[in-house]
């Protein structure tokens, strides 16, 4: 071969080499997971999507939203839990609030859902709010008037669910649950009651079906229960915000949790925030910090947790958006970053967490309006 033509070849190798790398350079971060929110949109509910990436930023997947079946109210659904990503990661479970239904969309490999065929059910009740999954077994609370409960189903391997018959747990007209949910090893479950401060605690039976507490509900430590977590690394302990202390009145309560549901105080529960109407929690995936959305005083508190369960208020960070209008907050699958439903400025906030402290990373936009509710990682 020509000499010329050997380093004209070497030059156009040299050149593709340098344009790959830099196309390389200019990639965004590598996608490492998947965010998604309940758009609540009115007549066709719809699910937004985002991808996670190894810097903790978002960018839209692809066709998002995706289409849910049922339909929202297209208004703030006060409440933890409105989605929620099933424990062998497969499927996303939604409430359609304005419709009496939960939908239930697969997740394929790149992130994007798909409604599962037969996949939008009727909830049991009204105004479906929260959503709790631990292998297979769901319960859903709803909160409307008239038709106020918690109810069981079973979520298939081909993800359908049944309605788990003698599992529906009726409620007051005014009780408003705000959240249900599963400890990690799946033998409790909790639900808060917004409306008359009290705490739900059951032992799951074998079969599915809930066995209430002695003494359940129990009175709330401060008013308006609101949400809550358990503990990761220790099942028997759950932490409850409580939202409607008033002006930097809001505490955050710590509780035992005894096999049979029993809810005890851990020491002098319940612990300060300083802050204004406390409603979301999350807890780090090694038990050791806790994160509260102060929703009127658009911040987020932070706490350090004791073996025992105790608290220690560590600070606050404010939240990326404009407004007193923060609602869900989820920490991502790895427990790098945590993830902020800023309604009033129609974001999701970024942040990056060490240990108990958070760093703001940026925000980006919810397309489907300020209705949007609830947050889950996969």
């Amino acid at each position: 071969m020509p000499s010329y033509l050997r380093g004209g070849i070497a030059l156009l190798a040299l050149s593709g080499l340098l344009a790959f790398a830099g196309s390389a350079l200019a990639s965004p971060s590598p996608v490492v997971g998947h965010v998604y929110l309940d758009g609540n949109t009115t007549g066709v509910n719809t699910i937004v999507g985002y991808d996670r990436h190894a810097d903790g930023t978002l960018s839209p997947l692809p066709g998002s939203p995706f289409f849910a079946g049922g339909a929202g109210t297209g208004s703030s659904i006060p409440s933890q839990g409105a989605i929620q990503v099933s424990s062998d990661g497969r499927y996303v479970l939604a409430v359609d609030a304005g419709s009496n239904q939960i939908s239930v969309l697969r997740i394929r490999r790149d992130g994007d859902l798909r409604l599962v065929r037969g996949g939008v059910v009727s909830s049991d009740g009204s105004d479906p709010v929260s959503l709790a999954e631990h292998d297979g077994l769901v319960y859903v609370a709803n909160a409307g008037g008239g038709n106020s409960n918690y109810s069981g189903f079973l979520l298939t391997r081909g993800g359908h669910l049944l309605q788990l018959p003698d599992a529906t747990f009726p409620l007051p007209d005014a009780a408003q649950p705000g959240d249900v949910l599963f400890n990690s090893i799946g033998t409790n479950l909790a639900g808060t009651r917004v409306g008359t401060s009290q705490i739900d605690s059951f032992r799951v039976r074998r079969d599915g079906r809930l066995a209430p507490a002695p003494g359940s509900p129990f009175p709330a430590q401060g008013l308006g229960p609101f949400g809550s977590e358990f503990r990761p690394t220790d099942p028997s302990q759950l932490f409850v915000s409580n939202a409607h202390g008033g002006a930097g009145a809001g505490t955050v309560s710590a509780f035992s949790v005894a096999a049979d549901g029993t809810l005890s105080s851990i020491g002098v529960s319940p612990f300060k925030d300083n802050q204004t109407a406390p409603c979301w929690v999350d807890v780090t995936h090694d038990g050791r910090f806790l994160f509260t959305v102060n929703t009127a005083s658009a911040n987020v508190s932070s706490y350090a947790i004791a073996r025992n369960g105790t608290l220690s208020l560590l600070g606050s960070t404010p939240a990326g958006g404009l407004g007193a209008a923060s609602e869900d907050a989820r920490l991502s699958t790895d427990g790098r970053d945590l993830y902020v439903n800023e309604t009033g400025a129609g974001v999701i906030g970024e942040f990056a967490v060490s240990g108990g402290t958070l760093a703001a990373l940026g925000s980006v936009p919810v397309p489907t309006g300020a209705g949007a509710a609830g947050l889950a990682t996969s």
